[in-house]
């Protein structure tokens, strides 16, 4: 059967917030923890819900932390964040040709449409799965079960497409097909060893996959 929905990640995928998040964890980390955490393990925060990677620095300071975080992230937002080449004309491509185009995030619902104002992706996605929506975050296919519902679309007819490791295995654990982004900030390879079934060079490269 032939891919007639994809569902994106945003952080990563769509969206170059890497240097906002890394930042903003910095900026967190440099108050609520005894020691300086090296970027490559700040890295490792990137892709799980925030407060899972907190709770790793200092589990008695989370909510706090998670404000302190918050407020950086929302104050230098505008200032770091961008679309990755190629990405909006992509997307509005796909959008013409009348796929049906969604996003499975685990932010919050009101950062997530900061990024997409900010990006011109605004109003281009029939749904948008935020953290807010569901109870169990990805790698769990509840996000991408729950968009594909909104959509009335199947899983054998859709597509999953993210920089990280919890994108891929959210999408085969829901049966869709999977696609890694090579531009992940943690190198292809960490989602080449998960065998996705298309690896994306260039957001462009979805285009010869669907035959647009």
């Amino acid at each position: 059967m032939s891919i007639r929905t994809i569902l994106f990640d945003l952080d990563g995928t769509l969206i170059d917030t890497n240097e906002l998040i890394i930042a903003s964890f910095t900026h967190t980390i440099e108050q609520y923890s005894d020691r300086t955490y090296e970027r490559e393990e700040i890295l490792d925060f990137i892709g799980p819900p925030l407060r899972e990677s907190l709770y790793k620095v200092n589990p008695d300071k989370v909510e706090e932390m998670v404000e302190t975080y918050r407020e950086h992230n929302i104050e230098n937002h505008n200032r770091y964040v961008k679309a990755y080449e190629g990405v909006v004309e992509t997307i509005e491509t796909l959008k013409d040709q009348g796929y049906k185009l969604g996003i499975v995030t685990t932010k919050m619902r009101n950062t997530v449409h900061m990024g997409l104002e900010l990006t011109n992706l605004d109003g281009l996605f029939e749904t948008v799965v935020t953290l807010d929506d569901v109870t169990n975050a990805k790698p769990h296919p509840e996000p991408i079960v729950k968009a594909l519902n909104q959509l009335e679309s199947q899983a054998s007819e859709a597509m999953m497409v993210g920089d990280n490791t919890h994108d891929i295995e959210a999408g085969q654990n829901a049966g869709t097909k999977t696609a890694g982004v090579a531009w992940t900030v943690k190198g292809r390879k960490v989602l080449d060893d998960l065998n996705p079934d298309y690896m994306l060079d260039n957001m462009r490269d979805l285009l010869k996959i669907t035959g647009g």
